[in-house]
């Protein structure tokens, strides 16, 4: 016998005030739910219920045990669902990671609009320009820019960006604008050490990546800063489409 199914079945039968009304809510015969009951009643050699034509009552063992039936199988569903990740009330820590500047303009907003709606989770947001290792650094969700190795990771794609050429008004005006890539050599360039060499960038031709030599005049560590020394006309970054998109 299915002890937690048969406790199921009587349950259903003193919710529903009948055995019959507990088989139509199950979509079992009838036959089957008085089988259960009557097999949950010899295995614990009492009687639960008192069947009559026009309803069923419960004994005084039946009272207290479709109690502790309730309980237990309240306690197994609330197993299950721990168990699957579904939880009555989500809980626990969330250790996020993200580039630093898309990080906080596209990332920060949506954390702290999660924590409104969540207040018994902690986040623990880190925001780095660097491929933070998920296991040593015990993160649990990463937002990646760019061509991802294969891993045994789950990854989905969420939108898509570009890198753009970009200079000040007040430079192009004084320095002329470049038409195609190889005239980036003979310009002023601000590079990102890290992301990309400071002695050349690589852009796309056909299928292929064709690297392009440039004169950087200032290298720095962070987009911000690159961005910043371009609008201030020192001379013609390369980076990330959001990253530039306010300016």
């Amino acid at each position: 016998m299915d002890r937690l199914e048969a406790m199921s079945i009587l349950r259903e039968a003193v919710d529903a005030g009948s055995l019959s009304a507990a088989g139509r809510r199950l979509g079992v015969p009838l036959a089957t739910v008085s089988r259960k009951v009557s097999e949950l009643e010899r295995h614990l050699e009492t009687r639960l219920l008192n069947r009559s034509s026009r309803k069923l009552t419960l004994t005084d063992a039946g009272r207290s045990y479709v109690v502790a039936c309730k309980r237990i199988l309240e306690d197994v569903a609330e197993a299950e669902r721990v168990a699957s990740g579904e939880y009555s009330a989500p809980k626990g820590n969330l250790t996020l990671s993200a580039p630093i500047v898309f990080g906080r303009l596209h990332v920060l907003p949506i954390v702290m609009a999660f924590l409104k709606h969540h207040p018994d989770i902690d986040i623990r947001l880190v925001l780095a320009d660097r491929v933070v290792d998920l296991f040593e650094d015990h993160v649990d969700l990463a937002i990646r820019i760019g061509d991802l190795p294969d891993s045994s990771l789950v990854a989905i794609r969420v939108g898509s960006i570009r890198r753009v050429v970009c200079g000040s008004p007040a430079y192009f005006a004084g320095r002329g604008t470049p038409q195609y890539p190889v005239e980036l050599s003979v310009h002023d360039c601000v590079s990102f050490e890290g992301l990309l060499a400071s002695g050349f960038w690589c852009f796309r031709v056909g299928k292929s990546d064709t690297p392009v030599a440039i004169h950087s005049r200032l290298v720095v560590n962070t987009a911000e800063a690159a961005i910043d020394a371009a609008v201030a006309g020192v001379g013609i970054a390369r980076v990330l489409s959001y990253q530039v998109a306010r300016d």
